[in-house]
């Protein structure tokens, strides 16, 4: 029996570690779809870009690891029941559960080290990609530009652009407003190209324009006749930003570290309670300053009956409705505010759901893949990889409704969260119950084509 279960686990251990590459390399790619194109290509060292993916492909292995747990049993003990193994064993009194006993072992570790790296692991990547991705566009200012959008980190300025060449540092049809007199728009920089680098010592960034305008509100003292503007037309001209304030942060972490995505689950805990008293006491302020302005009654502003066609009602009229579209916008903004807050609140709460039922998922995923490759009597790579992305796909779209759902505040975040599980967890005990007493669910193997010839 020992024999077995060695065999047994060398068996999965092999197709699980493949499987869990494959899975982190087909999520990372969604990472590489939307930041490719501002990465690649623009004069970053190929060590930063390695380690960034690095740091992006451990986010993703609390989630490959299901997955991967899904395949490799499928794989397993398809090919068992394929060669028929699992019969054999069967056979000579050995039970289905007493046979997948030391996998249930290795599941339950692996399920136990999702949630560590989950809890303890998973933060420290999130915050380094973080503050890589804000170094990288803090350094390369040019890579977080997008086309026609105002761009505004540089402290004073405001930067527009129509297009961006593949290099990322020539852009075309530039628009810019300096605001460092604190006068609103009263200079206006308009080009058709320019070329945007940072300097060696990485204190000023040059944006080198060519063929453009530059506009001057002219204050009105000096103004002559009806110029409001003094225009000056330039074929190249330089402007340097100080990066003194926009260059990168010495820490930057810290820009992220109270993120709930960079958090352990008795860090997000402390900021749940936290963020709930806060809740609290800004709810409660709002109700009791809402009732002692609108609905406190001032006896000493009582109407006198006898004096009421003395009063003006068209202007008490309009008081009001002046009093009631007040008090209407102040509990619009405070309903607002009080959402905003209840949301952050929950996206605490299903970062920490998230991590155990990841974890979970791991073990209910390795039971529905036994089962099923007991029952499909399949094994090598088509079939199982095939019916586990089925299943899986399925899982991650109930996951991402529940989570949607928990974010709109429609539902509970554990109810968001949870609800894949606890709609899996019967399908898991219906087919190892099938499993369990060899009733076929699935025989490809009875499967052929016919074909009907007319005589």
């Amino acid at each position: 029996m020992k024999r077995l279960h060695l065999s047994l686990i060398k068996s999965f251990i092999g197709p699980f570690i493949l499987s869990l590459i494959v899975a982190i390399f087909i999520l990372l790619m969604q990472f590489l779809w939307k930041y490719i194109d501002d990465l690649v290509g623009k004069g970053l060292e190929i060590t930063q870009i390695f380690e960034l993916l690095f740091y992006a492909s451990a986010r993703f292995v609390p989630l490959a690891i299901p997955i991967a747990m899904l395949i490799s049993s499928v794989m397993l003990f398809g090919k068992l029941a394929e060669n028929n193994e699992l019969t054999a064993l069967k056979s000579a009194g050995i039970s289905f559960y007493r046979i997948i006993f030391p996998i249930t072992i290795i599941a339950i570790m692996i399920s136990y080290s999702s949630y560590l790296f989950s809890n303890y692991i998973m933060p420290i990547a999130n915050l380094k990609n973080a503050s890589m991705i804000y170094d990288i566009q803090r350094k390369k200012p040019a890579l977080n530009i997008k086309e026609g959008i105002f761009y505004n980190d540089i402290e004073g300025f405001s930067l527009k652009i129509g297009e961006k060449d593949s290099d990322g540092r020539t852009l075309h049809d530039i628009i810019i407003y300096d605001h460092t007199n604190e006068n609103g728009n009263d200079k206006v920089v308009i080009a058709e190209k320019g070329t945007m680098e940072v300097t060696k010592d990485e204190r000023f960034l040059e944006l080198i324009l060519f063929n453009g305008y530059s506009y001057i509100d002219i204050e009105e003292k000096n103004r002559k006749e009806k110029d409001l503007f003094r225009t000056t037309h330039f074929k190249e001209n330089v402007i340097r930003f100080d990066l003194s304030s926009f260059n990168i942060m010495k820490n930057s972490e810290k820009l992220y570290k109270g993120h709930y995505a960079m958090l352990s689950n008795t860090q997000l805990q402390n900021a749940i309670d936290s963020l709930t008293i806060i809740f609290l006491e800004k709810k409660n302020y709002n109700i009791n300053s809402i009732k002692e302005k609108y609905i406190t009654i001032d006896t000493s502003k009582i109407i006198n009956i006898n004096n009421i066609e003395k009063i003006n009602k068209v202007e008490q009229y309009n008081i009001a409705i002046s009093k009631i579209k007040t008090l209407k916008a102040i509990t619009t903004s405070n309903k607002n505010e009080l959402n905003y807050r209840q949301v952050i609140i929950t996206k605490h709460k299903i970062e920490w759901h998230r991590k155990i039922s990841l974890a979970v998922a791991c073990f209910i995923l390795f039971l529905i893949g036994a089962s099923l490759g007991s029952l499909v009597k399949k094994g090598g790579i088509g079939i199982p990889i095939l019916i586990s992305v089925f299943f899986f796909l399925i899982y991650h779209i109930f996951s991402i409704i529940g989570e949607k759902a928990a974010k709109e505040l429609t539902i509970e975040a554990y109810q968001g969260i949870w609800m894949t599980n606890f709609i899996f967890i019967p399908i898991a005990l219906f087919l190892l119950y099938k499993a369990k007493n060899d009733k076929d669910l699935f025989n490809f193997n009875k499967l052929k084509v016919t074909t009907f010839a007319s005589k």
